[in-house]
């Protein structure tokens, strides 16, 4: 069995057939999905589906970097506010720093990570870490946080990177669909990783392994990245999900 530990299947891509999309996630062996939130708008659908299937979700909650921009005072405390209300929430996330597109925001960012990361420790809360081309900045906002654990979402860099988040917190590497693209670096990075701090996603509606590349990604794919990280670490695909499944009941206290 495996746990999707990012996915977004709350999203307009799949109103017309959700449950349809959840039959074949729980048909291909995947036990568990964690859903990451992105900004107040996101909100009420994540938790229409947490409540629509409470044994198979779990949700986490936080403002995504993209979503940076006037006005991020407000929102974060509003978001922030959700963790003091009814509903549970295992992680604090997504949030990070994404500069990828644009840089304009690179202090808010930084304040806003500043803020959930402080949150987090608090509460003794994983986070999940978004952070594209951004790692130097954000790197720095965790060095304040030494008690930090979680997982960087999406993790693409270099061995010393692998390093020095480490070095910085208590962190697991999602690995997606990527290890899957054929000019991928990714499967260069699992060694580095090691399979104990591996934790599997899919980041649905994004990111689908080939060979569904470029169409709409689900959590019924995760078998695909199961079998790609087995295969470039020497293992069985038993293995993997084995060992990614009890990383994730652990970080996210899923029992």
């Amino acid at each position: 069995m495996l746990i999707d530990t990012h996915t977004h299947l709350y999203l307009p891509e799949f109103d017309a057939d959700r449950s349809d999309v959840v039959e074949r996630v729980v048909a291909a062996g995947v036990e568990h999905l964690i859903l990451p939130n992105i900004d107040l708008q996101s909100l009420p659908a994540m938790k229409a589906m947490a409540k629509a299937y409470p044994q198979l979700t779990s949700m986490a909650v936080g403002l995504h970097p993209t979503e940076v921009g006037e006005g991020w005072k407000d929102t974060l405390s509003e978001i922030l506010a959700e963790l003091d209300g009814s509903a549970r929430y295992v992680a604090i996330g997504e949030i990070g720093m994404d500069l990828y597109w644009d840089s304009t925001y690179c202090d808010e960012q930084m304040q806003v990570l500043d803020r959930q990361l402080a949150e987090a420790c608090k509460r003794g809360l994983p986070v999940i870490i978004h952070c594209r081309k951004a790692l130097a900045p954000t790197l720095e906002v965790m060095e304040a946080y030494p008690s930090l654990r979680g997982v960087m979402h999406s993790f693409e860099g270099t061995p010393a990177d692998i390093e020095a988040v480490r070095r910085r917190a208590d962190m697991y590497f999602g690995v997606n669909g990527i290890v899957t693209f054929k000019k991928s670096t990714v499967p260069i990075l699992l060694p580095a990783i090691g399979l104990d701090r591996v934790l599997l996603e899919t980041d649905s509606p994004y990111l689908a392994p080939t060979p569904y590349r470029g169409k709409r990604n689900d959590s019924s794919l995760l078998p695909l990245v199961a079998d790609c990280v087995a295969s470039h670490l020497g293992v069985s695909t038993d293995d993997v999900a084995a060992a990614t499944t009890a990383s994730a009941r652990a970080l996210f206290s899923l029992g």
